[in-house]
This record gives C-alpha cells, structure tokens and sequence, in this order.
C-alpha cells in the first residue's frame, strides 16, 4: 500500500481510465481545487501492481480547532467511491487508512460511498444520487421526460429566455453572485469566492466543464455548472434568482446543458447528491428521466472502532440568522467557515 498525492503524479488521470467507476471527483484536477482552496492535505491510499492503479480511497486530511482532526473521502463532494476490483484490496486499503489516522489523531474516518464493499454496515446518512443516460442521444432523452418538465422547457422559450454555454471567468462571476443570493434564500453561507475563481482555473479554464447561463432581457436570471472527465458528466452547482422563477429558466437552462452533452457523446449526466428532505429538488431531478440511487455515507469512530451515525443536516436555527445576513457579511462568513466544514 503507498499513500500518494495525485498532484504530485502527472499521469494520475490516465491511470484512472480503467476503472469503470472512476468519476470527475477522483481526478487530480478535484484534489487541486480542494487542497488549493481550503488547505487540506491529499492522501490518496492505493495499491499498484507493476505501475498499474488496482485500488484507491482518495482522502483529504481536514485539521480544524472547531470541527476536529480527520480523514474524509472526499470533502464537498457528492459521492467518491473507492476504486477497488474486489473486496479484500478495499479492506487492505481501509485497515492502512485506519492505522493511520489513529497515529495521526484523527477522531473519524468519513466515506462517501462504500456500500458495494460495506454490505450490512448501517450507513451514517442516506441522500439520493440521479444519473441520465445519455448514451441514446439527445431525442430520446427528451422523449423521457415529464410532462410538467416539457411544458417548463416551452415556457422559458415562449418568454425568450436565451441560454448559453460558458466557460468564461465572466460566467463563474455571473454565478457566484447569484449563488449568493440562493444561499441566502436557504439560510446558508456561500462557499468562498476564491474557491469558484479556483473552479474556473483548475477545471473549467482546462475544458472540464462549464457554466450554462440562463439570461432574460440581458439580465442573467439562472445559471448552473457542469464537470466533466471521460464520457461522464455531473451537475454540481446550480443558482438562481427568485425573483424570475415564473420564466422557469431552470428547466431550460438544464435542457440545453443536457442537449450539449448527449450531442458531444458523453454517456451519462449524474445530477448531485439530494438530501432526503428536500423533495422539492428530487422532484425537479426525477423530472429528466434519470434513475435514482442511493448515495450512503460512512463514518467510523477511529476511538470506539466502529461505524457510527452522525448528524449531517445543514437545517437549523441558524438558517434563519444567515437569511436576516446582507450578502457581504454572509461571504465573509463562508471565508471562515468552510475548511472547517469540509
């Protein structure tokens, strides 16, 4: 087993090619954004034979004074999987992962996936995960979605709302400032500026992903980002203002994106991670035709030496302080506040 850090080997995405669930979050252009942004330290703990990637579980070390010391696979994202061809090489690569964070002080250990190589182990939280096949192109896609969802895409056109791919720095900014706005509609902080300025320099500046811009009447009215590495794609961030839903940009936004990327040959659109209780988003995610999945989320007590619950929601008395926030305050907020909540 050797602990490694991608950013340190030029040939780490190529030598995730083979590995069928290998996604965007595993490359090293990932890791660069996480390290670069928030300071943590990348430890990837893989297994080779004769120069050839068998396994990995990508981990970030997370030291904080408010939230503790620990190993996390892989901080703000949706799911990463550990890359393994069978079992036993998961369960080398985890008793190495736990050794080390025992010696290291860590309090736990966090997977984000896992459930195929933990089978009967209760998950810590639960959410859904939305993949779109895209193999079929395009029509067919559109032939499967809602109703409702059809009549949301005709609507935005009926109001002429345009839509365009980005990958500008311009494009970042024109969602940053409406991210702002829809963190705070939900009582949260916004994710640091210099985290997006680093999305759009490691990523979306190198041609893995992009911004779709929805505007009305020169005014940018919703906008949602896009990672991509392989055939695979994923929908991370998406913003938009409130104050314009009535267009129902959001539906026509997500069509082209998806309409971009079933005629570029990507194979399949994956789109975030949804936390149970808001429906609101898994009905709107439901609406493409995708397929849902479970998403499960691992925590082992490096101390009691077991996997344990933890509470993971963001809802809570605070939400309605942070909405009370002006949006200056709440960035300055997201500055502190994010490495220690990764």
């Amino acid at each position: 087993m050797k602990i490694i850090n991608p950013l340190e080997f030029p040939s780490w995405d190529d030598m995730l090619l083979p590995h069928n669930g290998a996604s965007f979050f595993h490359s090293s252009q990932w890791a660069r954004l996480l390290a670069e942004a928030y300071d943590y330290r990348p430890m990837y703990f893989t297994l080779f034979d004769r120069g050839r990637l068998v396994a990995t579980v990508p981990v970030m070390e997370v030291k904080s004074f408010l939230t503790g010391k620990r190993g996390v696979s892989l901080p703000f994202t949706d799911y990463c999987e550990p890359l393994a061809e069978e079992g036993q090489q998961f369960q080398r690569l985890f008793d190495g992962l736990a050794e080390y964070g025992r010696r290291a002080g860590w309090k736990h250990i966090e997977l984000r996936g896992a459930s195929s190589f933990l089978e009967g182990v209760q998950p810590s939280s639960s959410s859904y995960g939305h993949i779109l096949d895209l193999s079929k192109g395009a029509e067919y896609v559109f032939s499967g979605l809602r109703d409702s969802t059809k009549r949301n895409i005709k609507k935005a056109r009926k109001e002429e709302v345009e839509v365009v791919i980005d990958a500008s720095a311009h494009a970042v900014d024109e969602f940053y400032r409406l991210n702002c706005l829809t963190r705070k509609k939900h009582g949260l902080p916004p994710q640091p500026y210099g985290f997006f300025r680093g999305l759009f320099r490691s990523v979306i500046d190198k041609g893995s992903g992009f911004v779709a811009i929805a505007s009305y009447k020169g005014k940018t009215v919703a906008a949602l980002v896009f990672l991509h590495s392989g055939r695979k794609a994923i929908y991370k961030y998406g913003a938009s203002d409130e104050n314009y839903n009535f267009l129902r940009a959001n539906n026509l936004v997500m069509w082209e994106a998806i309409n971009w990327y079933a005629k570029n040959g990507y194979s399949q659109l994956c789109l975030g991670r949804t936390e149970p209780e808001n429906s609101g988003l898994r009905q709107f995610k439901t609406g493409w035709g995708a397929s849902e999945r479970a998403i499960n989320y691992y925590r082992y007590d490096l101390e009691k030496e077991a996997f344990v619950q933890a509470q993971l929601s963001v809802s809570g008395a605070h939400n309605a302080i942070f909405r009370k926030m002006p949006v200056p305050l709440l960035r300055a907020a997201g500055a502190i506040m994010y490495r220690h909540m990764g």
